[in-house]
């Protein structure tokens, strides 16, 4: 697993850092499928549509709670399981979420699954608003698509 202290980063670059830290691909996967979709536990991860094998999520979980990203508690109602939640510091990668969900909508001419227009509208008008509101939904529990998971 990959970590990412001040002895083990390839520079001092602070692009550099952010890709150490949360710039795989599964790690922002896992961030989007709180954020977007209130995915909580392993097996809800487990489902997502791009099939990340069991070590390879166990190993992102485990290493994006040592960075601060994630936090682990035990379910209320089943303490067999865990709950991940985003902490103040995942939370702060919201606006790069919404950003990138900007920036695809903007240039991927391939894929026919596009962001809802009201999102998209409301996201180039105000961006840091929808960051804010997106914030403290999630911060209370809640996820954009509430729907979404399963």
């Amino acid at each position: 697993m990959k970590t990412a202290c001040k002895e083990s980063l390839r520079s001092t670059c602070p692009v550099n850092y952010g890709v150490e830290v949360f710039g795989d691909r599964w790690s922002l996967l896992i961030i989007r499928d709180i954020v977007f979709s209130g995915k909580k536990t392993y097996g809800e991860f487990m489902k997502s549509a791009e099939g990340i094998a069991t070590n390879v999520l166990a190993s992102r979980l485990a290493f994006l709670e040592q960075q601060g990203i994630l936090s682990r508690a035990p379910s209320p109602s089943d303490r067999r399981k865990d709950f991940y939640t985003l902490t103040e510091r995942g939370l702060d990668l919201i606006p790069i979420l919404l950003s990138i969900i900007m920036w695809s909508a903007e240039h991927d001419t391939t894929s026919s699954v596009r962001p809802p227009k009201e999102l998209l509208a409301r996201l180039k008008r105000s961006p840091m608003e929808v960051s804010d509101e997106v914030k403290a939904l999630v911060r209370d529990g809640g996820s954009v698509f509430p729907k979404a998971v399963q």
